[in-house]
């Protein structure tokens, strides 16, 4: 059983890497629908198994790690309660203190 979960992972990957090398590309996906524009770009600094989460969410639904993103913080009221996510931030603050903010500088 878990020999064959690896090899449905392994495949979700491998279709996530040729879709993400495509796109990286500039080919278009054959999905016959308008691209979703991403003009802000930042790097990004993830934990280990939020990244495992997030290639996880990449290789089920066939998105690049971009869109992902996008997709959650658009519609975080919806997928997450606010006292749930107050919680996690708490939480977190609670174990690793509370890093000095970032300066979100406008490119335009």
């Amino acid at each position: 059983m878990a020999k064959k979960a690896a090899s449905g992972i392994r495949a979700g990957l491998e279709d996530a890497l040729a879709y993400s090398k495509a796109a990286r590309e500039g080919a278009t996906i054959a999905s016959g629908k308008k691209r979703y524009p991403l003009p802000r770009r930042f790097a990004v600094a993830l934990s280990a198994p939020a990244y495992a989460r997030l290639r996880a969410l990449n290789a089920e639904h066939g998105l690049g790690n971009n869109y992902l993103l996008t997709i959650l913080l658009e519609n975080l009221d919806e997928i997450a309660s606010r006292p749930k996510l107050e919680r996690a931030f708490r939480r977190f603050v609670a174990e690793y203190g509370a890093p000095a903010p970032a300066v979100m500088r406008n490119k335009s």
